[in-house]
C-alpha cells in the first residue's frame, strides 16, 4: 500500500446513469479518485469517457445516480455553493478551448476575474506566474490561439485552468494532436505539477505512453460500468478488450518505453535549439 492509497477520496460517483434519448451511456456505474492521484479514463469509441468527465463537473446532468466531489453533494448545492466548488477544480478540454477572441492573457484572466476581485495589477501577476508555470515563454501573453501552435495551446488552456489554483484539474485528450517529442514533454509537465502543487489529475486519453508514464490507476470504461485498477492489476482482468488493449503492439511498445533503462553515462539527446528531448517511444507516433 502506497501513501496515496491512504489518501481521502475526492472525487465519488455512485450508481451513476447517464442517457441520451433511448442511448444509454452509464448504467449503475461507481467511481472514485483519490486525493493526489492521476487518474487515467479509457475504453472504446463511444463508451462515454468524455461523458463522465463532463457529468462530474455539471456540464452533463445524469439521469439517476449520485456525484460528490469534496465531500458534497453536487446536485444539492445552491448556486453560490456551486460556483465556490467549481472554483476547486480546473478543465482542460481537447485542444485547449481557448477563446480564439481573446489572447492567451485573457483567456487565462477570464476565470479570475469571474470568481475574484483582484486588482488589475494582482491580476497580471497571476497570469504571468502560470504562464511561465506551464512552460510558455513570457511574449505568449499577447498572441491569440490562432498564433500558437497545438502543444501551445494546450500548455494555454492548462495554465487558465490553474488560474484559481485548482485542487483537480480534468484533462480531455491532453497530448491528442501532438507530435511525439511535444506529447512526452507535455506528460512530464503534468506529473511535475502534479507533483509540485499537489494536484489530483483526472485523464481521459487514448495514449498508453501516457498511461504508463504518469498514471497512478486507470478506469476502463465497459459495458457502461467501469474496472479500476493499477495497469498491472488490469492487465490479469480476463476480458478481450482490456487484454487486446493493454497486451496488444502499442500497449507492449508504451510499457518496454517505460520499463527502458537508459545506457550508462548518457544522456538522451536533445534539440539544440529548444533543449527539447528527442527520444520517444516507439508507440508514439506523430499525430
Amino acid at each position: 500500500m502506497t501513501l496515496k492509497d491512504e489518501q481521502p477520496t475526492v472525487i465519488d460517483v455512485s450508481r451513476l446513469r447517464s442517457k441520451f434519448g433511448t442511448q444509454v451511456v452509464h448504467d449503475q456505474l461507481d467511481f472514485s479518485v483519490r486525493r493526489g492521484e492521476v487518474m487515467g479514463i479509457v475504453g472504446g469509441s463511444g463508451s462515454g469517457k468524455s461523458v463522465l468527465l463532463r457529468t462530474i463537473i455539471g456540464l452533463n446532468r445524469p439521469s439517476s445516480g449520485r456525484i460528490e466531489v469534496f465531500g458534497k453533494d453536487t446536485s444539492t448545492l445552491s448556486n453560490d455553493e456551486t460556483r465556490a466548488l467549481q472554483a476547486r477544480w480546473g478543465v482542460l478540454f481537447q485542444d485547449g478551448a481557448l477563446f480564439s477572441s481573446l489572447t492567451v492573457a485573457q483567456n487565462i484572466e477570464a476565470p479570475i476575474k469571474e470568481h475574484t476581485r483582484l486588482t488589475k495589477s494582482l491580476r497580471q501577476e497571476l497570469i504571468e506566474i502560470k504562464i511561465s508555470m506551464v512552460g510558455l515563454p513570457p511574449d505568449a501573453a499577447n498572441k491569440y490561439p490562432s498564433e500558437l501552435s497545438g502543444g501551445m495551446r494546450k500548455r494555454a488552456g492548462l495554465a487558465r485552468a490553474l488560474a484559481l489554483d485548482a485542487e483537480i484539474v480534468f484533462l480531455d485528450e491532453p497530448t491528442a494532436g501532438l507530435d511525439p517529442i511535444g506529447a512526452s514533454k507535455f506528460d512530464d509537465l503534468i506529473r511535475e505539477l502534479q507533483a509540485t502543487l499537489g494536484l489530483t489529475v483526472v485523464m481521459v486519453t487514448h495514449d498508453l505512453d501516457s498511461l504508463y508514464a504518469i498514471c497512478d490507476r486507470v478506469s476502463v470504461l465497459l459495458d457502461k460500468r467501469v474496472k479500476v485498477g493499477t495497469i498491472a492489476e488490469l492487465i490479469r482482468e480476463p476480458d478481450p478488450w482490456i487484454d487486446e488493449y493493454f497486451k496488444g503492439p502499442r500497449g507492449r511498445a508504451a510499457e518496454a518505453a517505460k520499463t527502458r533503462p537508459a545506457a550508462a553515462g548518457t544522456l538522451p539527446p536533445t534539440d539544440e535549439s529548444t533543449g527539447t528531448d528527442t527520444t520517444t517511444s516507439p508507440n508514439r507516433s506523430v499525430r
